[in-house]
């Protein structure tokens, strides 16, 4: 209590003054602003000294599982990618590319997808990679006697063939548009059937893919390493011996690591320490956009939040380029839509403004001219914290009151995950992000607005529910057509945004910092990394 407390003060006054310098100034952030982060002359410096062909990255969290289709975190997809492949994946900017498969495409009424399979592509153990081995990991991930976490994703799947050696086709119980973004996506990269065979759940521990390094330990107390495939099928790859990922959690101790040379890859930045590092020590910062939406959901089912009036009240109440700088360093930008930029089919919309004296004026219309109590929950880490903390500050100047409640993972998870019945829900507002993994609009608004999505089926925190965006977000997912999906898409992003269901608040960045003799590493939007390009120059 005495640490909120304090903290509490410390905002109050820094939030404050953010406010009075984004007044004076007639600058909102843009891209060229944020670019003069990472741009403190980091390439003028020498060369630092790297000895030998192999890397060590540094992550901010424990891995848990080398089974694509058992996990649901984005930083062990991130290691698997290494070994393990898919049909289809994503580019830098998340657009959709060809990978184990040379081409692909979908019926008309989405149900039935073929895809034409890479040749002379093996796995590490030496099993040919063929349409029965997709079938293998399909039919596995398909099953819900398996009680994979990526089931969902796949439990439309009614049957999948291996038409020849190397066509392969599967076939929906129902139409779904965005099945092809869900082959995409780290939970449909494929293990080697023997391996899964052989090792059974084990095969989480013990992963064989096609890519371009192959597994070589895992010491779950202090790292997993990664080594080259001299077998890879793409020419001139990979291009360093090894990688070694080891989990170091505490900010410092990651960042100090990359200055002495310890780790050459580190991610993500702490965003208070990045100026302070780049173009130092060797050290080159990058961030750039991602698809991680942050907000704060609002139970509409309780009131007041049940009053469209008192929801856009609280979106005129924040102000968002302030939230940016005290939350995030200004590392982001604010969130214009109900999903980000970089997603598939988004739709900008109009801002909603910092204006108190607008929200004073629809609160009163509401009823509500004195204010009310109210409580938002979160996780209890520091950048979480802060963030309720300037919510706090911002909605007590038109009379909200506040009372911020910070909760460890496991009882946040009971609280508003396990509620069986939408009338038992005690959450109020809620502060969090979502990030979607396929690129595709589907997967940031269904699990998050849909009528069908409250918690425990998925992530509706907002109890939110509009009979014309449920009709639209399934027209939107019973054609293959893009451009029926996108107009189905960019309606439904403006009836919600009119309904304010959520504070929309920003998109974080992702940042990392490298030695500036890594190259190839980088970001997907979604915050996943992709190290098969890594290369050391010297």
């Amino acid at each position: 209590m005495l640490k909120k407390k304090y903290l509490s003060a410390f905002l109050t006054t820094f939030i404050a003054l953010i406010l009075v310098l984004a007044g004076c100034s007639g600058k909102s952030s843009t891209d060229a602003d944020k670019k003069t982060k990472t741009e403190n002359n980091p390439k003028e410096q020498p060369l630092a000294k790297k000895e030998g062909n192999s890397l060590t990255i540094a992550v901010s969290a424990n891995l848990i599982s080398m089974d694509p289709q058992d996990t649901n975190d984005t930083l062990s997809g991130s290691i698997q990618s290494t070994m393990l492949e898919g049909l289809v994946g994503f580019d830098k900017d998340m657009k959709m590319i060809p990978v184990l498969a040379e081409s692909y495409e979908a019926s008309d009424d989405a149900k039935v997808f073929t895809f034409k399979l890479r040749q002379g592509v093996k796995f590490h153990d030496g099993t040919p990679f063929n349409a029965e081995a997709v079938k293998v990991n399909i039919d596995r991930v398909a099953n819900p006697e398996n009680k994979l976490k990526r089931y969902s994703m796949f439990e439309l799947v009614e049957k999948t063939e291996a038409v020849d050696e190397y066509t392969f086709r599967v076939t929906l119980k129902e139409p779904f548009g965005a099945m092809l973004n869900n082959f995409a996506h780290p939970a449909a990269r494929l293990m080697s059937p023997a391996a899964i065979e052989k090792y059974g759940k084990d095969v989480a521990t013990h992963p064989v893919g096609t890519g371009p390094f192959k597994f070589a330990e895992w010491d779950q107390s202090d790292h997993l390493s990664v080594e080259k495939n001299p077998d890879y099928w793409q020419k001139g790859l990979p291009k360093v011996d090894g990688i070694k990922f080891k989990p170091v959690p505490e900010n410092g101790a990651r960042v100090a690591m990359l200055q002495t040379g310890e780790a050459d890859y580190i991610y993500p930045i702490p965003t208070e320490q990045a100026e302070s590092i780049n173009g130092k020590d060797g050290i080159v910062v990058e961030n750039k956009q991602s698809i991680v939406a942050r907000y704060m959901t609002m139970n509409t089912t309780k009131k007041p939040y049940n009053d469209v009036k008192v929801r856009q009240a609280i979106n005129y109440a924040i102000n968002k380029e302030a939230f940016l700088k005290v939350v995030y360093s200004g590392y982001g930008s604010k969130l214009d839509s109900i999903i980000p930029e970089k997603l598939q089919f988004y739709s900008k919309q109009t801002p909603y403004p910092y204006d108190p004296e607008k929200a004073k004026k629809l609160l009163k219309e509401a009823g509500y001219e004195n204010g009310f109590e109210t409580t938002i929950w979160g996780a209890n880490s520091s950048t979480t914290m802060k963030a309720m903390e300037f919510i706090q500050q911002q909605l007590s100047q038109v009379g909200i009151k506040v009372s911020v409640v910070p909760m460890e993972s496991g009882t946040l998870s009971d609280k508003i995950w396990n509620v069986q019945n939408p009338k038992d829900a005690e959450v109020e507002l809620y502060y969090g992000g979502w990030s979607s993994s396929t690129g595709d609009a589907d997967w940031g608004i269904r699990p998050l607005l849909a009528g069908q999505s409250a918690p425990p089926k998925s992530y509706n925190t907002a109890y939110y529910e509009n009979k014309k965006v449920d009709e639209l977000i399934k027209s939107a997912l019973q054609t293959a057509d893009s451009g029926k999906r996108k107009e189905a898409y960019a309606e439904i992003q403006k009836l919600v945004w009119e309904d304010a269901p959520w504070a929309y608040l920003v998109v974080d960045d992702t940042i990392s910092g490298k030695k500036n003799y890594v190259d190839g590493i980088y970001l997907l939007p979604d915050g996943a990394m992709n190290a098969n390009n890594a290369e050391i120059k010297k």
